[in-house]
């Protein structure tokens, strides 16, 4: 029977920014009921199971709506779109489906840990040689034995797949959304909320909790 692993994002905010930062087609999202509760949810498809992040409804509507303006994020539920924005299509269910397992405490596709020893390793990792065209950017971000973990998700296709979580460890919570790092100088890898030229940025996307399926102990 198919997995669905749920995790809460910390915010609205921190949803919006997994389904549309820095994704030239955002993804698709998927207003449902968990635990009895509106959600809005969207689902990373892993080999035996789908690891699904989602948030509480703020309002109902047809898209959600993303762009940047003067180097901030602007986002909003709405039901029709304009051409200077990013939108990603919500999706009404009657339900999930019911051959779905929930939540399983036995996790098929938990990933192996490795820790990166700091933050400009971690911004490289996310270059793909084998998709340079089609990057995932996205770093996760959640609280872990009194200390911070971010980390990248990659996976190594043997007969069966392998997921890894490179993380880093960090003594304070970050406050700001993104990871601005440089190919062309020597500065550290610094969190942002606004935007240069120049520069790359990684969006980090923060979950209220960390979830088994990442491997941490």
């Amino acid at each position: 029977m198919p997995e669905i692993h749920f995790v809460e994002t910390a915010s609205f905010s921190d949803f919006v920014r997994y389904v549309c930062a820095f994704r030239e087609y955002p993804l698709r999202v998927y207003s449902s009921k968990l635990n009895g509760k509106l959600v809005l949810s969207s689902r990373r498809i892993l080999s035996n199971s789908l690891f699904s992040f989602y948030v509480p409804t703020p309002k109902t509507g047809k898209y959600i709506s993303y762009y940047e303006e003067k180097g901030k994020e602007r986002f909003s539920i709405i039901n029709s779109t304009k051409a200077y924005a990013k939108y990603a299509p919500i999706i009404n269910l009657v339900s999930i489906p019911s051959n779905f397992t929930i939540n399983p405490k036995r996790i098929k596709d938990k990933f192996i840990p490795i820790e990166i020893a700091d933050l400009d390793s971690l911004a490289r990792l996310t270059y793909d040689p084998e998709l340079p065209d089609e990057p995932d950017m996205t770093l996760f971000l959640f609280p872990h034995k009194k200390k911070w973990v971010i980390g990248y998700i990659t996976s190594i296709d043997f007969d069966d797949v392998v997921y890894f979580f490179n993380y880093v460890k960090l003594d304070k919570e970050p406050t700001k959304p993104f990871l601005q790092y440089s190919l062309q100088n020597d500065r550290d890898s610094i969190f942002t909320d606004s935007f240069q030229h120049d520069y790359r940025y990684l969006p980090v996307i923060k979950l209220k909790r960390c979830h088994k399926i990442f491997g941490l102990s």
